[in-house]
């Protein structure tokens, strides 16, 4: 039976639920060059004979190319040393992995290219390290600390505004003088939550099905430090739905930037610091809600990876939500509030891509559809920007032309609001759809509908 087994041909995909194995991020193997660029031969040679994920990103259309211009117009053609121009153009939305490609694991190819190429920066920043840009661009506590401080702000924003400086700013450090570059908030969102205590007094947490009814809000780097109207819309939502909401106190980086940049040990340092603290959350039982989804797909999926035997990481795993998937675990138990004041319209909702592989289906759509006289078109496409990748001066480029679908579409849509829950990725279509027309986050439109 064994011997019949071992010569069954390989099928052509896969029917079964892909797999995530654990990232050994510790071995020495991880970090072997020759195995490595063993195991992106093998799995560029598949992706080669497969081509299936040519429109997802620059990585695909950037390899197919080496290949096809090479001598033998196969991966063995390809310089090794060429390698990392697609490893440069992968931004880890692990979109190939959820979407397209057949042959994941439990297929016997077992490709996982989103996390060969987290590999293939690790072993990068290893032994190559990283610019002062890409450093700075990834160590968001830092940059919002130092943005933080009143002076700085107004200083910070306006230069990013000034077109000389922009200038300036590309040539010396690399940051695209046409990037849509967010602006610091004066007043960030801990001295927004100073009366919390307060605000939740009059509200008694009522357990569902599958949620507790009280909410320990993780406010993100970009919450915190650039848009911290996004834990104000939260707040308010929740709160009017009868739950009470905690801001975590001296919360650091989740670490996607730091994964995106393959500094594993940083990644683990923030591990260090955020997991005991939110740990302690989860057993007084907490949920933990988080308006950026790469944040929470960091904390479900990566750092559970990472860490397989932490158990604080999987216990916060198993209990932080995006905000729209718990407001539909609570409609479900008949605890949302539908008492809306206010239409929408036509609104074009572009779920970001760090939401779809959480493989929760589009739970802002669902609620947003609640609304009387609201009709919700979703792009499932993804907007190109990844947080540092569309900043930067050699990838913004692509960052547009990835984009670029989407654009398209909300032109053609011609809603009355357009709104993803990334809030990098809004600004960025913003960016590219242009006509001043401002982009919204679906917690901003849930909170004007609700009248609150």
């Amino acid at each position: 039976m064994a011997d019949s087994e071992s010569r069954a041909p390989i099928r052509e995909g896969s029917l079964e639920a892909p797999t995530r194995h654990a990232i050994e991020w510790k071995s020495a193997e991880y970090y072997d060059q020759t195995a490595l660029f063993e195991e992106l031969e093998r799995v560029f040679d598949i992706c080669h004979g497969c081509r299936r994920c040519v429109s997802l990103c620059q990585s695909f259309p950037t390899l197919f190319d080496l290949v096809d211009e090479s001598s033998t117009m196969e991966v063995d053609g390809v310089a090794k040393e060429d390698y990392w121009k697609v490893v440069d153009q992968c931004y880890l939305c692990d979109l190939c992995y959820m979407t397209k490609c057949p042959y994941v694991p439990p297929h016997p190819w077992n490709v996982d290219f989103p996390h060969l190429m987290l590999r293939a920066k690790a072993v990068k920043f290893k032994t190559k390290g990283a610019s002062f840009r890409d450093r700075f661009l990834t160590s968001t506590d830092l940059t919002g600390k130092l943005a933080g401080i009143p002076v700085v702000t107004e200083t910070v924003n306006a230069v990013n505004r000034f077109k000389p400086a922009r200038q300036v700013m590309e040539k010396v450090i690399g940051i695209h003088v046409d990037a849509a570059l967010p602006a610091f908030a004066s007043k960030p969102l801990a001295r927004r939550f100073k009366d919390q205590a307060s605000a939740n007094a009059a509200l008694t947490p009522t357990p569902g099905a599958t949620t507790t009814g009280k909410v320990l809000l993780f406010g993100t780097c970009y919450g915190h430090n650039q848009m911290p109207e996004l834990g104000e819309d939260l707040a308010a939502i929740f709160r009017h739905n009868g739950l009470p909401v905690t801001l975590a106190e001296d919360s650091r980086c989740c670490g996607m930037p730091k994964l995106e940049l393959g500094d594993l040990e940083s990644v683990e340092k923030l591990k260090q610091h955020n997991l005991p603290a939110l740990a302690a959350y989860v057993d007084q039982g907490y949920d933990i809600v988080a308006p950026v989804p790469s944040c929470v797909l960091m904390f479900k999926q990566e750092l559970r990876l990472m860490f397989p035997d932490d158990a604080d990481v999987q216990k916060v795993a198993a209990r932080i939500y995006d905000p729209f998937e718990y407001l539909i675990a609570r409609h479900k138990d008949g605890l949302l509030k539908t008492d809306f004041k206010r239409s929408l319209g036509k609104v074009a909702y572009h779920p970001p891509c760090h939401l779809r592989v959480q493989n929760i289906g589009l739970k802002t759509r669902e609620v947003l559809q609640l609304i009387p006289g609201t009709e919700v078109v979703a792009i499932e496409r993804c907007a190109g920007h990844d947080g540092t990748y569309g900043v930067k001066r050699e990838t913004h480029p692509f960052a547009m032309k990835i984009g670029t679908p989407v654009f398209n579409r909300v032109r053609e849509i011609d809603p009355a609001h357009y709104a993803s829950d990334c809030p990098i990725a809004c600004k960025h279509i913003e960016h590219g759809v242009g006509g001043g027309k401002p982009s919204e986050h679906p917690l901003q439109l849930l909170r004007l509908a609700y009248g609150i």
